[in-house]
């Protein structure tokens, strides 16, 4: 596997908003809000707490960590 290219610059928003809403639509988080802080509310499931997360690097962070569990459980195919 080859480990990913350090980022060059930080995420921004619309970044970190494109992520939330992919996890939101593909059922992987009931919930993410972007506050007028610049703070995200993350919820899991319906029932869930809500995450708190600093901004748009918290919420890629997030997303890379959801992937990373998917394909660690996903049986290989070849």
């Amino acid at each position: 596997m080859i480990p990913p290219s350090p980022r060059s610059s930080a995420p921004t928003v619309i970044e970190a908003g494109a992520w939330a809403d992919v996890l939101v639509r593909r059922r992987l988080v009931h919930a993410a809000v972007l506050t007028p802080t610049g703070q995200w509310l993350v919820q899991g499931r319906p029932d869930g707490p809500v995450r708190v997360l600093a901004g748009p690097a918290d919420v890629v962070e997030l997303a890379a960590a959801i992937q990373l569990r998917i394909r660690s459980t996903r049986p290989e195919s070849r």
